[in-house]
């Protein structure tokens, strides 16, 4: 999979993070995954990880029904969600772009580009200054 995703509850945060090609079919099996995750909760901030993309489907009809039924979920959910994306790259910036487009008119949910971890994360509020860094706060 391309698509994973770590759930930090204490911080009401979701890291997920894209390597290699990304599909629609990973974007969305990894989206059904997160809403039936236990440790999910309506409005939980979202930094999303573009840094090693290396292509994406462009399939933009599929793409933005799949973006719809998320919006409806969120949407419905009765919170405003933040969502930054980490994009250094041109291709990290055309994949973000793509996204943002999508979520256009879902005014619950909050998007912002960031070109570098460091700033995505204080964005988010978090003191680390690497995405690697925070979840090495995870290991015990």
């Amino acid at each position: 999979m391309t698509v994973n995703f770590c759930i930090i509850p204490e911080r009401g945060l979701v890291v997920v993070r894209y390597s290699d090609f990304a599909a629609i079919d990973d974007t969305m099996a990894a989206s059904k995954a997160y809403l039936a995750h236990p440790d999910y909760a309506a409005g939980q901030k979202q930094l999303v990880d573009f840094t090693n993309i290396t292509g994406y489907e462009k399939d933009y009809v599929r793409f933005m029904n799949l973006q719809a039924a998320k919006a409806e979920q969120l949407g419905g959910a009765g919170e405003q969600w933040l969502v930054v994306y980490v994009a250094p790259t041109p291709l990290a910036q055309d994949v973000s772009a793509m996204f943002i487009r999508s979520w256009a008119d879902v005014f619950e949910v909050v998007v912002l580009v960031q070109h570098s971890e460091a700033e995505a994360l204080a964005l988010l509020g978090q003191p680390e200054k690497t995405i690697d860094a925070l979840l090495a706060t995870l290991v015990k």
